[in-house]
């Protein structure tokens, strides 16, 4: 048996294939999803989503969002999503240290903006792991 998972950003889908098994961050933790998972809703976090198949891993980064488990589909809609082969480290470090400089000027003023860049600031911290680790 298989899965199929989708997972669609608000710019583009990021990934679309037939899997064996799928590890999402939720807030409430990982889920593992395997052929026959009973039916789930639930909210993504930032994090390392870990797709497998032919015994093969793939990482991708994503923030944000919601899963929903239906059968053998699974359908991830985030916030962001990018497959590791995708992230730029360089690019993501200057926007790590932009969205840092921006928290310290923001830390008083708008809270939405504050939390916001508290998420980029978190995401791109699950993209620099994500590639550091397969070094």
């Amino acid at each position: 048996m298989s899965l199929t998972l989708e997972i669609v950003t608000p710019e583009a889908r990021v990934y679309s294939d037939t899997i064996d098994t799928v590890v999402i961050p939720t807030t409430e933790g990982d889920v593992g999803i395997l052929p026959g998972h009973i039916p789930l809703l639930a909210q993504v976090d930032h994090g390392e989503l870990r797709v497998t198949k032919s015994g093969a891993t793939q990482l991708l980064a994503v923030s944000g969002g919601f899963v929903q488990v239906d059968g053998d589909k699974i359908s991830v809609l985030a916030e962001h999503a990018i497959t590791e082969e995708k992230i730029d480290e360089h690019a993501v470090e200057a926007a790590l240290k932009r969205a840092e400089q921006d928290i310290r000027e923001a830390k008083d003023s708008d809270p939405a903006q504050y939390e916001h860049l508290q998420s980029m600031v978190r995401y791109a911290g699950v993209q620099l792991a994500i590639k550091r680790r397969r070094r």
